[in-house]
């Protein structure tokens, strides 16, 4: 089999390939740039746990109207924005840090999240909005995900200076009288939106996998935020084609397979990235010992 028939055949004879392809581009290009500031904030598992965190809202949203992208769309982001607020207020009203809180209402909230599910036991529509339909996607889904990545791209370039300043110093914009908080919220925003725009794609339990893996790997090949939110959006794209092909050509699931090649991507940086991988370090140390 030569390298068309590979790579190109598969989108061009197939069109949910190709509505595929779009959906995890799209999910990509606003997920990942958001990943690199969780990453410059030490809060990477902040993703995981606001994911978790919509999982009751969209549970609810399909109990009460069966596969309605709407209804499900609005009780994840009800339920993650519910999260995100609690979660900021408890940790600057109390001792409690952020970090924490998030970790406490996330459990709660997987705890619902999981109740609603087995109301409905083994229905199938429900796992796959659990675990995303990438290989399915309509055009509201794919519309969705699109205009999501469209917004977070256009927030992020307006706030870009602000946000950086934020998370490299929290205290420094709500000091200086420069709307931390305001800014804060608004990328909190951000995160649950691509969470719960992504949940037909990759679903509710592996979008964030989407979002912090190339983020994560970025930080292994660039120093500067700036030049990690253009690689994470290409490295976590390489990733969606690389697994989708994985899926077609050898028979398996579609949102794993491109989680699994995000992991890989992100080992390669581990291992041989020149912003502190193992081999720079390994050089480094060579280096001081001579």
């Amino acid at each position: 089999m030569g390298l068309n028939e590979w790579v190109v055949s598969p989108f061009v004879d197939y069109g949910f390939m190709r509505r595929a392809l779009a959906g995890s581009f799209a999910l990509s290009c606003g997920a990942a740039p958001l990943g690199v500031f969780l990453v410059l904030r030490r809060m990477s598992l902040m993703g995981d746990a606001m994911s978790h965190a919509i999982l009751p809202g969209v549970a609810a949203g399909f109990l009460l109207s069966g596969l309605s992208l709407t209804a499900m769309l609005l009780g994840g982001m009800i339920t993650g924005l519910l999260v995100a607020l609690l979660a900021g207020v408890v940790s600057r009203l109390t001792p409690l840090r952020e970090d924490a809180s998030f970790a406490a209402f996330y459990l709660i909230s997987l705890g619902l999240g999981v109740l609603l599910v087995s109301l409905r036991g083994s229905n199938m529509d429900l796992l796959h909005v659990l675990f995303g339909t990438v290989l399915g996607l309509d055009d509201d889904a794919l519309l969705l995900v699109t205009v999501c990545a469209t917004i977070t791209l256009l927030v992020l370039a307006a706030l870009y200076r602000l946000l950086v300043a934020e998370c490299l110093d929290p205290g420094f914009l709500r000091a200086a009288g420069g709307g931390g908080s305001l800014v804060h919220m608004a990328f909190l925003m951000l995160v649950v939106f691509n969470l719960v725009s992504g949940f037909q794609v990759l679903g509710t339990l592996m979008v964030v996998g989407i979002m912090m893996l190339p983020a994560a790997s970025a930080r292994f090949w660039v120093r500067s935020a700036a030049g990690q939110i253009p690689l994470a959006a290409f490295l976590g794209s390489f990733a969606s084609l690389a697994g989708l092909l994985i899926s077609y050509h050898y028979n398996v699931p579609a949102s794993p397979a491109i989680i699994l090649a995000a992991g890989a991507v992100y080992l390669i940086s581990v291992a041989g990235g020149p912003q502190g991988g193992l081999l720079d370090f390994s050089r480094r140390a060579r280096r001081g010992a001579r």
